[in-house]
């Protein structure tokens, strides 16, 4: 898979989220991925299990890191825009469309915050599927 931008979008939050989805795709298909790479007892001397496994966890890792950065990230930009958007509120509360605009920052903030969830659901049924097909074959290091 390509690499994500580096810097997202993080304004329009159904960027964002397909974003996140696209992301998502490995975990999505690791079922699929362990049963076709990770041999069973039967055809364990064709495939070398080992390694298959060693690369589906530096993959796992990395995109769960690269999720969890940018989440965090439009997650701290968004905050600073809802956060100037309050500021401005203080001065003049009179601005109706400057308090949609700061209403509409704040749930955008708040369906941010919410992926952070989603994405220890996703990451915690990978790990779940991974550690049940490739604990024969590959103990990953102590930092997972």
């Amino acid at each position: 898979m390509a690499a994500p931008n580096s810097h997202p979008n993080c304004e329009d939050f159904a960027e964002f989220q397909e974003l996140l989805r696209v992301m998502r795709t490995i975990d999505d298909r690791i079922v699929h991925e362990l049963n076709t790479t990770v041999p069973t007892l039967s055809f364990v001397g064709k495939i070398d299990a080992s390694q298959t496994c060693k690369d589906l966890h530096q993959s796992l890792s990395e995109a769960h890191e690269s999720r969890d950065r940018i989440i965090k990230s439009c997650i701290a930009q968004t905050s600073n825009v809802v956060k100037t958007l309050q500021e401005e509120r203080k001065k003049s509360l009179e601005d109706i469309a400057l308090l949609k605009r700061l209403r509409k920052e704040q749930t955008k903030l708040k369906l941010m915050q919410s992926e952070l969830n989603v994405e220890e659901v996703v990451n915690d049924r990978s790990w779940k599927v991974f550690h049940e097909r490739c604990r024969a074959h590959y103990k990953p290091p102590k930092s997972q």
